[in-house]
């Protein structure tokens, strides 16, 4: 969800780096073991127990890549003194500003470009008041093994999503304590329990998700942070950003020791795209459309547009975009469940709003998804893909033997287990008292989407103490263990300024999941987003302001 540009960039986007906290090492040691693994939190803790308080900034990962042998000969005697960079802090002011003047050029004419939060119109006025998408200048080092790793759990959460969908009552037990203290989650769980009374059948199932990691300077091992299965974002921007860096790889090859060919092939955009367009196909009425739901203020809009355009020249599918306000004003269902809006039939939902509170000004909103959910349109997501990726939803998860209520391969839940890190719901006693004592070691996560909703630091234990000296508020939140990740250095460009940093990264793999009755038509990875921040910053997420879009540099 969101970027400093406004509070609509989507849910992929800003749940994102928000977890420069929140997690620690799992590990499967055999089938047998995995109740061992949740005793306590201390067995997530151990690696990082024997630190100081001080958080040490590991070494930058560029400082393992090797300068490449460049295959043409310098033409001067200045540019034969010139070494090739490893470290991006080590590019000097008039490299730097040709890099600089470069990636602007290619964000310009690319349209790798959000709305100009100093613009009124920006959010509402396609080509009015752009600027350049926060960007890193060059990628993000990052471990092959770990990168393959990701992309090979994707397809396996896509059909977790799918069965946990499947399963109302323990959708609707895992969260009835969440409903009771989270007015937003209690408002999503009627429309569920209302679907669920009149039995209504989605066959066709589209899921669009993304799944978030951080890679533990500790342990090496990659975390999951969560699960994203509304509004996850940047499909559009993020494929942009590889290109950019692949470009500029390219150009300074004599200056720069990276190679281009280390940047995976991002196709995400067209993924989405083409799992939207199937969804379409499956529905099969030629003359629908395909319908964004947007927030009538969206400064992300070219990331939506991308796919609006991909969607039209690659598939001739028709696209529109409406806000929840004007789905309550202007749509109706016809007795055959068919979404008239405007009076165009709608194929498919793709919700880009609607993940948070905030979305919901009024009752009209909520009419508004309750409409689309009764219909026989394609919602991507349903609600119940909406609530199976709420934070409660995942912490449940994490818990022994929950995971095999819904998957029966026993190596792809080992596969999925080693990407979990500490959750832990507050009524966990030890837990909470051991948050309470060491409050930089958790985090505590409320059910919301976007950055600035976490807690830190020392607020966790004020957090825990009012909770418990209130008695009530306990189910809003879960804990989870703080990822520390390695610190890199690089180069952060906003509004035309670049600015080293330190910094870490966040990876997200996107998954498309497509099924109609009980065929699966498509399940796969589908790309991925890489964002990166300030270190010293807690909250992350491009449309919070406080990341930047970055790619990937395998190592």
């Amino acid at each position: 969800m969101g970027s400093g540009y406004s509070s609509s960039f989507s849910q992929s986007s800003s749940t994102c780096l928000t977890h420069y906290c929140a997690t620690a090492p799992f590990q499967l040691q055999d089938s047998h073991s995995n109740s061992l693994n949740f005793c306590s939190a201390t067995r997530f803790l151990e690696p990082h127990l024997h630190k100081s308080s001080k958080i040490l900034i590991p070494k930058s990962p560029f400082s393992a890549i090797l300068p490449l042998k460049c295959a043409k000969k310098m033409q001067t005697q200045v540019e034969d003194s010139v070494k090739p960079i490893v470290d991006p802090h080590d590019i000097d002011p008039k490299l730097l500003q040709k890099l600089s003047y470069d990636a602007l050029v290619f964000c310009s004419l690319r349209g790798l470009v959000v709305g100009d939060r100093n613009s009124e119109k920006s959010g509402t006025v396609p080509g009015v008041g752009m600027v350049h998408a926060p960007v890193a200048l060059l990628p993000m080092s990052f471990p092959e093994s770990q990168w393959k790793q990701a992309c090979e759990v994707a397809p396996i959460f896509n059909e977790l999503v799918d069965r946990v969908s499947q399963d109302g009552e323990f959708l609707q037990q895992s969260l009835s304590r969440t409903k009771k203290v989270d007015p937003f989650t209690s408002r999503l769980l009627e429309i569920h329990s209302k679907m669920l009374k009149i039995n209504k059948k989605e066959e066709i199932r589209l899921g669009l998700h993304r799944s978030d990691y951080m890679l533990d300077e500790q342990t090496k091992l990659l975390l999951q942070i969560e699960l994203n299965t509304i509004s996850s974002s940047f499909s559009g921007l993020g494929c942009l950003v590889s290109e950019l860096h692949r470009s500029l790889l390219h150009q300074y090859r004599e200056r720069i020791a990276l190679n281009p060919n280390k940047i995976p092939t991002n196709n995400s955009v067209n993924q989405f795209a083409e799992a939207l367009a199937k969804a379409w196909n499956e529905y099969g009425d030629p003359r629908a459309v395909v319908m964004f739901v947007v927030q009538a203020e969206e400064r992300n809009m070219y990331d939506q547009h991308w796919l609006s355009a991909s969607l039209r020249e690659k598939h001739q599918v028709t696209t529109t975009r409406k806000t929840l306000a004007e789905i309550d004003a202007h749509g109706e269902l016809l007795e055959d469940g068919t979404l008239v809006v405007d009076g165009e039939a709608v194929a498919v939902i793709y919700f880009r709003a609607g993940y948070a509170p905030s979305d919901y000004h009024a009752e009209s909103e909520w009419s508004a998804r309750l409409l689309m959910e009764q219909s026989r349109a394609v919602k991507c997501p349903s609600i119940s893909y909406h609530l199976a990726g709420t934070k409660k939803i995942q912490q449940e998860l994490a818990k022994p033997n929950v995971l095999e209520r819904f998957l029966e391969n026993k190596e792809a839940i080992a596969k999925l287990r080693k990407c979990f890190a500490g959750l832990w719901s507050l009524d966990e006693s030890n837990t909470v008292k051991d948050a309470i004592e060491r409050p930089g070691l958790y985090v505590m996560k409320p059910q919301r989407e976007g950055g600035g909703n976490n807690i830190y630091g020392e607020d966790v234990r004020e957090a825990l103490l009012k909770l418990q000296k209130e008695g009530t508020g306990s189910d809003a939140f879960i804990l989870m263990q703080r990822i520390f990740p390695t610190v890199s250095h690089s180069i952060l460009m906003r509004e035309g300024i670049p600015h080293k940093e330190q910094t870490i990264s966040e990876l997200g793999i996107y998954g498309t999941y497509l099924r109609n009755k009980t065929e699966v038509l498509i399940n796969q990875q589908a790309g991925y987003l890489m964002r990166t921040k300030v270190s010293s910053s807690n909250e992350g997420g491009v449309a919070a302001g406080f990341a930047v879009l970055d790619s990937i540099y395998l190592v």
